[in-house]
């Protein structure tokens, strides 16, 4: 945003960037936290990463939304114009960022829990195992 606007890469344009990681990192928290939060209640991984994306999608757009749009006035500004490009171009950026790659990182992070299978028979137990000598382990109370 700052090529665009050929605004100049100072000091206040570093704050403006800051002021962005902080913004980036609340949405992606609320966002893990929801899916967390829907895994905890039962549902399915996949199915909370997707349920959870799209929960969140509102929010997370308008307060993007607002937040471009409150810079606007400032854009302008010959000592806080950097700072407003800066944060308009890095919010939309991580708006899309955070609702398209960060549902799909955390698929991948995470990966799918194994699926249990469903057998009839139940697997023996290790100490009844043929041809496998088990040692017994005193426990320490005893």
């Amino acid at each position: 945003a700052l090529l665009i606007s050929g605004a100049p890469f100072g000091f206040v344009a570093i704050l403006g960037v800051i002021a962005l990681l902080g913004i980036i990192m609340r949405n992606s928290i609320i966002l893990v936290d929801q899916i967390d939060q829907d895994i905890a209640a039962g549902m399915d991984q996949s199915e909370a990463i997707v349920g959870a994306a799209v929960r969140r999608f509102r929010p997370i757009m308008l307060t993007a939304l607002t937040a471009v749009l409150a810079l606007i006035p400032i854009s302008r500004a010959v000592f806080w114009g950097p700072l407003a490009y800066a944060m308009m171009g890095g919010i939309l950026v991580a708006t899309v960022l955070t609702i398209l790659v960060l549902p799909a990182g955390y698929a991948l992070f995470f990966g799918r829990a194994p699926k249990k299978a469903k057998t009839d028979e139940q697997a023996p137990e290790p100490e009844k195992i043929e041809g496998i000598e088990r040692p017994q382990l005193a426990l320490a109370a005893e």
